[in-house]
């Protein structure tokens, strides 16, 4: 069953991954890549396990990703495809396995998924909250340098709330020659596992999904994880909507504008900036008051105000929050600080629009200041860019 012509404007394609490293290594030998190609309305993502762990192994890993993503957005032969990444690759002469695996998931808009696999863990498909069988077709290669090399091939059509989850071995080995799960943890466990954290919070995003999967993996090695542990999500559902107001409008007759956009928006609602607090407060008749609790050296507090999920400082967090999204470091900035939870909300977001206002802050133009501080549309104009390029966000941006 495809998507209808209705469920497909409503219905968003959310991709995303959790990584943690194997046991003292400071580079994983799990890459996870995503492409989106906007003129076909494609999503192609790549989760590959190079042999072993640490450099050698991201290196195989980041090679074989990145030739699937660019043999598979460009329509070629799978069976071609694989045998050209396995010629590539290196293969270990003492356990006659390839130096990389791979699983490979190719969404079209219209509700088609491919998914592609070469000896990692079987992917899981949930629909309506319980496991769906695909029985995948088994594709032979004719590159055989040890032993008889088979691909799986799945072909299906997806419908609104299906979640397509896969891992690395690193997920499935978990515990394994433990007293409880000697044979390490099953995927019928596994699937128990991704059900009660379904029916715990229905709406859980792809990230938190994948997130949970991996930690509880890690759980399982006694939190010294005896391998890369890597999971991938694809979740579709209906799109979340965040809506970021900054900086004062250039016209005082346009407070009120900014603030109905605001106090009418379907989604969730988040201001950075003080002084555009104090005006959306002053127009909307609503105090704010601010929170006591964090205590973070380097960002300013946050704030509440009846009506918005977020309130917090302007320039400072949102200088923050471009380093962080710029370094691609944001599962591992976890703070209790506005930052943080600004990028919680942009990350389980799919469609942000930015309404910046134009005014030119006078708090800012202090000559010790750096210069970049004052320039609210630049950082604005970068972390659009980054949120469409690096994270696959749609977002809007209009100035006021």
């Amino acid at each position: 069953m495809t998507l209808t012509g209705k469920e497909k404007e409503k219905c968003f394609i959310e991709v995303d991954y959790y990584q943690n490293f194997k046991h003292n290594q400071i580079v994983g030998g799990d890459v996870f890549l995503l492409h989106k190609i906007k003129e076909e309305n494609r999503i192609i993502s790549v989760l590959s396990d190079g042999l072993g762990s640490g450099v050698k192994a991201n290196v195989l890993a980041a090679l074989t990703s990145t030739m699937a993503i660019s043999f598979i957005s460009n329509k070629k032969d799978i069976r071609q495809t694989a045998e050209t990444i396995m010629r590539t690759l290196p293969v270990c002469k003492v356990r006659k396995i390839s130096y990389s695996t791979f699983t490979i998931a190719d969404i079209e808009e219209s509700g088609k998924a491919r998914i592609i696999e070469y000896d990692n863990p079987p992917f899981i498909l949930i629909r309506e909250n319980r496991l769906l069988e695909i029985t995948p077709t088994p594709i032979k290669l004719s590159f055989n340098r040890y032993k008889e090399n088979v691909l799986n091939y799945s072909e299906f059509s997806v419908q609104m709330g299906d979640r397509i989850i896969f891992f690395s071995d690193g997920v499935s080995q978990s515990a394994m020659g433990s007293k409880d799960m000697p044979l390490g943890w099953t995927r019928d466990k596994i699937v128990e596992h991704i059900l009660k954290a379904i029916r715990n919070e229905a709406d859980i995003s792809a990230r938190e999904l994948a997130r949970n999967i991996v930690d509880r993996a890690h759980y399982n090695d006694n939190y010294k994880s005896k391998d890369d542990i890597t999971c991938g999500v694809i979740y579709f559902r209906k799109p979340r909507r965040l809506m970021i107001v900054t900086g004062p409008p250039v016209l005082k007759e346009k407070d009120s504008e900014m603030a109905l956009m605001i106090d009418k928006f379907s989604g969730e609602k988040v201001i950075c900036g003080g002084t555009t607090a104090k005006i959306i407060s002053r127009e909307l008749a609503r105090k704010v008051t601010i929170n006591l609790d964090e205590r973070d050296p380097e960002i300013p507090p946050c704030c509440q105000m009846p009506g918005i999920d977020l309130v917090t400082e302007g320039t400072i967090t949102i200088g923050k929050l471009l380093e962080v999204l710029e370094s691609g470091t944001v599962n591992e900035y976890r703070r209790d600080n506005a930052v943080s939870k600004l990028l919680n909300a942009l990350m389980n977001s799919d469609i942000i629009h930015f309404v910046v206002g134009t005014k030119i802050n006078e708090a800012h133009q202090d000559p010790n200041i750096p210069v970049e501080l004052g320039l609210r549309r630049t950082l604005i104009k970068n972390i659009v860019r980054l949120l469409e390029e690096k994270y696959l966000k749609e977002t809007k941006l209009q100035f006021i």
